[in-house]
């Protein structure tokens, strides 16, 4: 049995296709270059959820209705509130994202239509919880969310307070749609698995978010700009990587489960982080970056996955970095639940087998003193 079930196919989705050999990432047959250079996030929602790009009135539609849901319950703000300042974003963003089926009259609601309409919600209201958590953790004013600005301009108006320019807009909304999906990963394959015993959406999904908190699968990124802070500086990034390899420790943001070559997302993360520090005359992360990406693809021959050109993306445009892991889930709760919404049109229980290893059946019990 292949450790962690790796490249065991557990099942059927039209929804996401990777090849790790070439490198190809696709949503619903749209290749992720394809989407990074032209769609939206709102655009590639909508692919997700109902399986093709929208035409002008239905991406119209859709965008309005994630504008016009992003306002959450006020008993879920004051929930925020009460949270200690010390506690851990994940947390805060599972706990709070949980509260929300308490005020939603459509919780129990396992109609197909219900259930796309908390899909468009959750979206909405992911973006709300992670922006604002982060502001009322540093006893800053909640800042409601506005209708008038696209999902990802929106994020960004929260979480500083202040419309973001075109550019950190975009770098924002490029950044959704690279994490938006990634087929079986751990926290899909947690709302599937919780999505088939026929649970509520808002429990599926809040497996999902549950098991991106894990540093295997959501943290690395965190993990790559702690390490580029500790570093300091480009002269010094050469010792420091030769010491993580004498002492025979990974470097975070490297290797993938499933790509054999480069993650086609860091592609684009790449270009994003070199343009952004370049632009708030931070250049200094990017060129780290790079040089770390040359020693270790030299030396290691790995490539660089999602999480280690998004560090420093992330980190110049103002995103405090234990942030970096509830920002995934404002994208990757689109893709959670089109995988919801796929597991209950076709639903079977998710029960798997397990290779016992255990001692051979047919131990004797003994009473408490012979043992």
């Amino acid at each position: 049995m292949p450790a962690g079930l790796e490249d065991v196919v557990a099942g059927e989705s039209g929804i996401c296709f990777i090849d790790g050999n070439q490198g190809i990432l696709a949503y619903r047959g749209y290749n992720i270059h394809e989407l990074a250079t032209n769609s939206t996030f709102e655009e590639t929602c909508h692919l997700l959820w109902f399986g093709r790009l929208p035409k002008r009135a239905e991406l119209q539609d859709t965008s309005q209705k994630l504008a016009t849901s992003r306002n959450i319950p006020s008993q879920v703000v004051d929930l925020m509130r009460s949270f200690p300042k010390t506690g851990v974003p994940m947390e805060m963003y599972r706990t709070a994202f949980s509260a929300l089926s308490l005020y939603d009259k459509e919780a129990e609601d396992m109609s197909p239509e219900a259930n796309v309409r908390k899909a468009i919600r959750m979206t909405a209201q992911t973006a709300t919880i992670v922006a604002n958590l982060d502001r009322l953790r540093n006893r800053k004013e909640f800042v409601p969310p506005r209708a008038d600005l696209s999902h990802a301009a929106n994020f960004a108006y929260m979480l500083n307070a202040e419309v973001p320019p075109d550019t950190v807009a975009r770098a924002v909304d490029i950044a959704l749609i690279l994490h938006a999906d990634h087929e079986l990963n751990a926290s899909t394959f947690a709302c599937r698995v919780t999505a088939a015993t026929l649970s509520d959406m808002y429990s599926a999904v809040t497996s999902g978010i549950g098991a991106l908190k894990g540093p295997l699968h959501g943290g690395a990124n965190e993990a790559v700009m702690r390490m580029l802070l500790k570093v300091g500086d480009l002269s010094k990034v050469d010792a420091y990587v030769r010491d993580i390899f004498a002492q025979k420790q990974k470097i975070p943001g490297f290797g993938h489960r499933v790509y054999h070559t480069e993650d086609p997302r860091a592609t684009h993360l790449r270009r994003m982080s070199r343009e952004a520090g370049e632009r708030v005359g931070q250049p200094q992360w990017f060129q780290m970056s790079a040089r770390i990406e040359e020693i270790v693809k030299a030396e290691k021959k790995l490539n660089p996955n999602v999480d280690f050109y998004s560090a420093s993306t992330y980190y110049v445009i103002g995103m405090p970095i234990d942030l970096f892991t509830p920002f995934f889930g404002v994208s990757r709760v689109s893709g959670w639940t089109a995988h919801v919404l796929e597991q209950y049109s076709n639903n079977r229980l998710i029960r798997p087998r397990a290779e016992y290893v255990g001692p051979a059946p047919g131990l004797k019990w003994a009473p408490i003193d012979q043992r």
